[in-house]
């Protein structure tokens, strides 16, 4: 079992930051990928960023140079520095924590969401 805990996010004017964590508990296998998706109204949930327990980060060519993703592997915890946030921005962002059970069975857990609003 793991468990995800989020943490940030809110309501900001266009230009300014935020950031959010999520930390993971739990039985968390050695080889995983921990990240931020988000979801805006009427459309698809989407990846931001995510990077793996080997240090390798994926980030979505729509907020590259503005968000960076980093990772405190002691806690297990991710972090996602949003600045120059935009209206477009505005949409709940959810933890996704990828890895596996008994170093066999894929397991993935969605974290409950956190809405960011970005006005302008």
């Amino acid at each position: 079992q793991v468990q995800l805990v989020e943490s940030g996010g809110g309501l900001v004017q266009a230009g300014r930051s935020l950031r959010l964590s999520c930390a993971a508990s739990g039985t968390i296998s050695s080889i995983n990928d921990i990240g931020w998706h988000r979801q805006a109204p009427g459309k698809e949930r989407e990846l931001v960023a995510s990077m793996t327990s080997l240090g390798n980060p994926n980030v979505a060519d729509s907020v590259k140079g503005r968000f960076t993703i980093s990772r405190d592997y002691t806690q297990d915890t991710v972090y996602l520095q949003m600045n120059s946030l935009k209206p477009e921005d505005t949409a709940v962002y959810y933890c996704k924590y990828s890895g596996y059970v008994r170093g066999q069975v894929r397991l993935e857990v969605w974290g409950q969401g956190t809405l960011v609003t970005v006005s302008s």
